[in-house]
């Protein structure tokens, strides 16, 4: 099987230590004199075959970090018995660290254990047979050459994974907060759009609803009526807009009047004016927490306006119980074919409600009930529920 292509570094790595070496080789430096009883091949010649497979050893210190390791474990031992060469003992060094670095976990511990065993080998052994303190210097050689550069590799290594660590945890950190982010906008515009159909449609409808008659009918009594009730909406729905986009502009979270039960009687009152026959029956003796009488009203005022839409001729009741800690908000208005004008709907009104009052933890109900169409919200009066 082919090895892979080399690290480019590591090709100048292989390439500079060979140099070197064959320079020291020129010029006759060796690690010991060929009077060394260790020395078994003495002259130039024998230093090169070591020399050289560390020179590719190191080619494969990245690629094939082990294969490196044991290929030159096998090397330095043959340079054992000749004269020694400086940098083969550096290519040596560089491939230990290079197999702790970036060899597998599993091994780099293991070379980290064997070169310390082989450190304490090479100082005790040595040692309890010459009985001399010169034989300690055995154990300092092989710390220097085999253990030092593992340990070295081992606290490389561990830092380069904290950092990678780190790194992860930073990308974790800013994709969450951008999902964050996502969610607060997407959010944020659900909240605006509900605000927005809530406030703006009751006035459109009543416009679009009596626009229709005012251009169906040719009476000129009934056609002044009909704009004058358009004028009335116009005006309320561009106050209504203005509110909202200033309330846009100033980054608040909540308009600066937020509507109120109180208002209820003014909100039936302008349904009657637009044309309605509504009444109400308010029956709640607590105080009611913000978010909960927000909701409450917009689900009044919303469903005023699908029964301006959509609803029969025939009384339209808005009732409102408190008890068992709810809030019950009840609009039923007649249901069946209409034969006068209608105004579109997108069923945005009817998800509008629904959310409100699941943000509440609250139910939300709407549909047929014999002749009418009821609307039934239930609002859980808990302090500090968000809106």
């Amino acid at each position: 099987m082919a090895l892979p292509r080399p690290h480019r570094f590591d090709v100048y790595i292989a390439v500079g230590s060979l140099l070197g070496g064959l320079l020291l080789v020129g010029i006759g430096l060796g690690t010991r004199p060929s009077s060394d009883p260790i020395t078994l091949f003495d002259g130039p010649w024998p230093v090169l075959v070591p020399l050289t497979v560390l020179a590719g050893c190191e080619l494969m210190r990245r690629t094939a970090p082990r294969t490196a390791l044991l290929t030159g474990t096998v090397a330095i031992c043959a340079d054992l018995v000749t004269q020694g060469n400086l940098a083969t003992i550096l290519m040596f060094t560089d491939v230990v660290y290079a197999a702790v670095l970036y060899g597998p976990l599993a091994s780099a511990r293991r070379i980290q254990w064997i070169t310390g065993l082989l450190t304490v080998a090479g100082t005790l052994v040595p040692f309890a047979v010459w009985r001399v303190p010169e034989a300690l210097l055995i154990g300092v050689v092989v710390g220097v050459v085999a253990y030092a550069p593992a340990a070295t590799g081992w606290i490389v290594r561990n830092h380069r994974d904290a950092a990678e660590a780190a790194r992860l945890r930073a990308e974790q950190t800013a994709l969450l907060a951008e999902m964050d982010r996502a969610q607060a906008v997407t959010a944020e515009r659900a909240r605006m759009a509900r605000e927005l159909h809530d406030m703006v449609a009751n006035h459109l409808s009543a416009i679009a609803i009596h626009s229709t008659a005012a251009l169906s009918i040719d009476d000129p009594a009934t056609s002044r009526e009909a704009l004058s009730v358009i004028r009335e909406n116009s005006v309320d729905g561009l106050a209504e807009m203005r509110r909202l986009i200033g309330i846009l502009r100033a980054g608040d979270h909540e308009p600066a009047a937020v509507p109120t039960l109180d208002g209820l009687t003014a909100l039936v009152d302008g349904a009657r004016a637009n044309g309605l026959d509504a009444t109400l029956d308010a029956r709640h003796h607590d105080a009611v927490p913000a978010p909960v009488e927000l909701a409450a009203y917009r689900i009044v005022q919303e469903s005023l306006t699908n029964a301006l839409k959509h609803a029969c001729p025939g009384r339209v009741t808005v009732g409102l119980a408190q008890r068992d800690g709810e809030l019950t908000v009840t609009v039923s208005s007649p249901y069946g074919d209409r034969d006068g004008p209608r105004a579109p709907g997108s069923g945005a009104g009817l998800v509008g409600m629904r959310e409100r009052a699941a943000l509440l933890g609250g139910t939300f109900d709407a549909g047929p009930d014999g002749p009418h169409w009821t609307v039934r919200a239930t609002l859980p009066l808990r302090e500090g529920v968000p809106e």
